[in-house]
């Protein structure tokens, strides 16, 4: 079976224990969606394959930064959002793994990472505050360097506080000339698996 591979803290433990599985004799192929997951999956013993490679993903399972009661997710907050959602969008099931604070009514408290190419960037943030319910945007850094995706792109953290309609807040973000992809996945996720603190296990439906 082919599987997509998220990204995150949350997704670290799934890979590891994709590891474990393999070793025992699971037969998967993974498609990363990031550089940082392609090295853990491969220092576990996971088979990689590259999106172009195969027509179709069965499954997808990812983390989130906030999912809202209508399965509604903001991601991006290590910077892999293009490649989580090219990957989630090639993927019948798209699965979110993820600890009971991730849960919010309405999505915006946390941050929205918006991948923003380097040329022009800061009319692109001006544009985006210009344009309503943004508070402030922030350029993502690493220590004291801008941080760079793995597609060469910067990340502008925006701060919305609360995200009224994520759909069309995604469809203005889009037109903006110089935004490349915005962290708000809409209508993708099937179902999310919700850890909580008491050791429950909850499996949220969406589709």
């Amino acid at each position: 079976m082919t599987i997509g591979v998220g990204s995150g803290s949350t997704v670290y433990w799934l890979i590891e224990e994709l590891g474990r599985r393999v070793r025992q004799g699971l037969q998967i192929v993974a498609v990363p969606t990031s550089s940082v997951t392609a090295e853990q999956a491969k220092q576990a013993g996971i088979a990689l394959s590259e999106l172009n490679a195969v027509e179709e993903i069965p499954l997808t399972i990812d983390g989130a930064d906030e999912i809202d009661e209508k399965g509604n997710l903001i991601k991006g907050g290590g910077g892999a959002l293009l490649q989580e959602k090219i990957v989630a969008s090639a993927s019948r099931e798209l699965i979110i793994i993820a600890d009971s604070s991730k849960l919010v009514h309405r999505l915006g408290k946390f941050p929205l990472p918006v991948e923003v190419v380097p040329f022009g960037y800061r009319h692109v943030e001006r544009q985006i505050l210009n344009s309503g319910s943004c508070r402030r945007t922030t350029v993502r850094t690493r220590g004291e360097n801008i941080f760079v995706s793995d597609h060469s792109n910067y990340i502008l953290d925006c701060d919305y506080g609360q995200i009224e309609d994520a759909a069309a807040l995604n469809t203005a973000l889009h037109l903006i000339p110089g935004v490349v992809e915005t962290g708000l996945f809409v209508n993708m996720a099937s179902k999310a698996i919700i850890g909580w603190d008491d050791g429950r296990v909850e499996v949220l439906s969406y589709r």
